[in-house]
């Protein structure tokens, strides 16, 4: 069985996208969720690269001096055929109604499926650092796994909307 960092270490678009990502030196960054997340449910269904409908570029700004839009932009002038989506983790609890996030990694822990929660930046000596507060294994288990952190109607309402099961017949829904 690959690793996450095999998987992604073989996608040559997955590798410019984390080196563009890296050079703006953002605090506490991942690119996350469907990154990864679609890359291992390719692997374990043999499809070739399903499509991402954007990236998930997060950060950690607890003093917000970094402007998400400014990011984005940045971003596109240096990748323009990616759809970014940059989002400040130290003011996600605000939209979600949870107290403060300590970091990024405590911020996806309160993602709505666990699956979700796991992202890749390149680190300072240059591998790959994966974050993922469920384990990395979750993955690999061919599941949708709803966190009890947030309402189980978002969760299926995220399953649905995303069509995860049509795209990934063999998953399997696990609730909490």
């Amino acid at each position: 069985m690959a690793t996450i960092t095999e998987l992604i270490k073989a996608d040559a678009m997955r590798m410019e996208i984390l080196n563009v990502v890296e050079s703006l030196k953002l605090p506490d960054c991942f690119v996350a969720a469907g990154f990864v997340r679609n890359l291992v449910w390719d692997y374990l269904h043999g499809v070739e690269n399903s499509s991402l409908n954007d990236v998930d570029v997060i950060f950690f700004d607890r003093n917000g001096r970094i402007c998400e839009a400014s990011i984005e932009q940045t971003l596109v002038s240096l990748l323009p055929n990616v759809n970014w989506q940059v989002k400040n983790q130290a003011i996600m609890h605000l939209r979600n109604g949870d107290m403060p996030y300590s970091n990024s990694t405590d911020a996806m822990a309160h993602w709505p499926e666990k699956e979700t929660a796991v992202g890749v930046r390149i680190s300072n000596d240059g591998r790959l650092e994966i974050s993922a507060p469920f384990g990395e294994e979750i993955l690999f288990l061919g599941t949708i796994t709803h966190n009890p952190k947030r309402e189980v109607s978002i969760f299926f309402n995220r399953v649905e909307s995303k069509r995860w099961l049509k795209t990934w017949p063999q998953l399997k829904v696990v609730t909490c």
